[in-house]
């Protein structure tokens, strides 16, 4: 039987909503992790000070 590679294919990047994520370099021991990219989704307004009765 053949061997399996070592190697994990390069995964594109991938883009949500507001989620992006990219693959992460391998590691000593073979693992392959994530980084996970949030964009907000709430716009924060400017505070205006209340008028004076």
């Amino acid at each position: 039987m053949s061997e399996q590679k070592k190697e994990r294919p390069k995964v594109p990047t991938g883009h949500a909503e507001f989620l992006t994520t990219r693959q992460k370099e391998p590691n000593e021991q073979g693992y392959v992790g994530y980084d996970t990219i949030w964009e907000s989704f709430q716009k924060e307004a400017e505070y205006k000070t209340p008028k004076r009765p």
